[in-house]
């Protein structure tokens, strides 16, 4: 998820919107022939009703002259009524799948939860969904694209709160973990095992001083190990440019995020115990997020040259503060942790009464499967008993129905004379 939804608010306005200056915009088709997933759960909805916009000429033209505020803002959704009707068409198409794929979402969580959903409100439960509008559930309008931009900007600008809070629990896991193997050991191999994991902490903090992103030492860095450039003739403008890799004028969070890898491998490698991958990716965003807090002026998440040359006037540039890595500041707090490894208690219960409450289900299948069993045989035995013999009924029939004749027409005989 951290690599997915990485490129945050920059993919929904740029990668998604195709947002593109006049330079790059004959070269479209280039730059977004597979968009990164931004993560949302409606991505494919996303997509789809911005592709099918911008196969309107009209809509194509406000979209490429529109600055980030008009798209986040939602004003783009006044143009829709000026599209052509093959595209509402389509987009009317687009939302009733939305719209059922939900229905799908609702049914198979209340499922989940035996709900009885006989009676099943579809229109209030889709209230729920803020990306479109619940009381229009066939026709694509204005407000379906208005409220589609707003949602999307607003889930995306949370995301850097999500995952500091995902990447919080993952600590507070990997530490409840740690405890409770801890437990499980005698005192003698505790000790051992302790004084081995704090060997591992301390040679974690030994790595050569990390320069602060964005800041000249950290650049010159990269323009000399990565660019094989000389430091002494390191030109911020050139290095925009060098980074740019996709040629659009603007660095996103995936080219900033680039930067940092030298100063990544200085704390981090894959091949020692005790280096953690998904800490260094915390890291990598935590400078990103520095980045951008010093850099990006409009806030949009993505760097304009200005925006760049700006930033190298200013004091921090030259002289930035010393960079604190993770292990140098607490991620959680101790009442946290016991906060979580309550609700993980809580859990663990829940997940044993719904194993308990299958395992009776299971044998209750297995009473009404023997049930049945031992009905099936049951007919078969019925059906494995030998007719009776019809033929000597009928003949014996037919003997006793001959003999009543016969008597019969001797008395008949015997009146007469």
């Amino acid at each position: 998820r951290l690599g997915e939804r990485g490129n945050a608010l920059g993919s929904l306005i740029r990668v998604l919107f195709y947002v593109c200056d006049s330079a790059c915009c004959d070269q479209l088709s280039l730059h977004h022939t597979t968009p990164q997933d931004t993560g949302l759960y409606y991505d494919r909805y996303l997509r789809e009703v911005i592709e099918v916009l911008e196969t309107d000429p009209h809509f194509r033209e406000k979209l490429q002259t529109a600055n980030s505020e008009d798209i986040k803002n939602g004003r783009l959704s006044k143009e829709l009524d000026l599209v052509g009707h093959h595209v509402r068409t389509r987009l009317d198409e687009l939302k009733r799948q939305e719209v059922s794929r939900l229905r799908m979402l609702l049914k198979a969580k209340l499922d989940s939860t035996n709900t009885q959903s006989l009676q099943m409100d579809h229109a209030s439960l889709l209230k729920q969904f803020e990306h479109l509008d619940p009381h229009n559930q066939n026709t694509f309008e204005a407000k379906d694209l208005e409220l589609l931009i707003t949602t999307a900007t607003k889930d995306l600008e949370n995301y850097d709160a999500e995952r500091h809070e995902e990447f919080k629990r993952y600590e507070m896991l990997k530490e409840h973990e740690r405890r409770e193997y801890l437990k499980g050991l005698d005192q003698e191999k505790r000790e051992r095992e302790e004084k081995r994991l704090q060997e591992l902490k301390d040679r974690h903090r030994q790595h050569p001083k990390v320069n602060a992103p964005g800041s000249v030492a950290q650049l010159r860095e990269v323009w000399e190990e990565t660019d094989g450039l000389d430091p002494q003739e390191f030109n911020p403008k050139t290095f925009f440019k060098l980074h740019d890799t996709n040629e659009d004028g603007v660095l996103d969070e995936q080219e900033l995020e680039a930067l940092f890898t030298k100063e990544l491998e200085k704390v981090y490698d894959a091949k020692n115990e005790e280096d953690d991958m998904m800490e260094m990716e915390e890291e990598r965003l935590r400078m990103r997020e520095h980045v951008m807090k010093n850099v990006d002026a409009n806030k949009d998440r993505l760097v304009t040259l200005e925006e760049f040359l700006k930033s190298t006037e200013k004091k921090e540039f030259s002289n930035p503060k010393e960079w604190e890595t993770l292990e140098t500041r607490p991620v959680y707090t101790e009442e946290e942790l016991q906060r979580f490894e309550v609700e993980l208690l809580d859990r663990e219960e829940e997940l044993k009464r719904k194993a308990e409450n299958l395992r009776q289900q299971q044998e209750l299948l297995k009473e009404r499967g023997k049930a049945l069993e031992a009905q099936r045989k049951e007919y078969q035995q019925v059906d494995a008993i030998p007719p009776r013999p019809r033929p000597l009924i009928r003949s014996r029939h037919r003997t006793c129905l001959h003999t009543l004749s016969a008597a019969r027409t001797h008395t008949h005989t015997h009146n007469l004379h």
